[in-house]
């Protein structure tokens, strides 16, 4: 397994929405388990194919006893609300306050495209709805107000600095 390169804000990828994922083979596969190295290393909860630089529809996540792959991913239903801290390996870890659904259900192929549907709540379905939004070209800054946005993405070019 390969631990992929991070892409971080601003790079283009992050912005795009994904091409569908139409090709499950054995490289799919091996994708899979290098964003879940990646995601590891990272300490992270969740990885989308944007985040390694692939404008794909397609993330991993292994998070409060949910592990899976999600290519071609949609919220297909949500409701009540969780307010939490949020963060993003693409944004330094830096984190923020962010209302999400408390519950949501995931629609989505496994890595052999077959269909599946996965309800959660609480954290991991703040992981479905952050990676899903990945995959349609949304980072979590994206969600807040302007002000809190330009608050983290200083605090993110300040770490960034400090690391270079």
């Amino acid at each position: 397994m390969t631990v992929l390169k991070i892409s971080e804000y601003p790079a283009k990828v992050l912005g795009q929405v994904g091409d569908a994922v139409d090709v499950f083979d054995d490289e799919l596969a091996q994708l899979c388990e290098d964003m879940f190295e990646t995601m590891y290393a990272e300490e992270g909860v969740g990885l989308a194919a944007p985040q390694v630089g692939l404008s794909l529809r397609l993330f991993v996540m292994d998070c409060a006893g949910i592990k899976l792959v999600a290519a071609n991913p949609r919220i297909v239903g949500a409701d009540g609300e969780q307010a939490g801290e949020e963060g993003c390996l693409s944004v330094g870890k830096v984190h923020s306050p962010l209302k999400r659904a408390e519950r949501a259900t995931l629609r989505a192929q496994d890595v052999r495209g077959e269909w599946y549907e996965r309800e959660a709540e609480g954290l991991a379905a703040r992981c479905f709805q952050h990676e899903t939004d990945h995959c349609d070209g949304i980072l979590f800054v994206n969600r807040l107000t302007p002000l809190k946005r330009n608050m983290v993405l200083k605090r993110f070019q300040k770490l960034k600095s400090w690391r270079d």
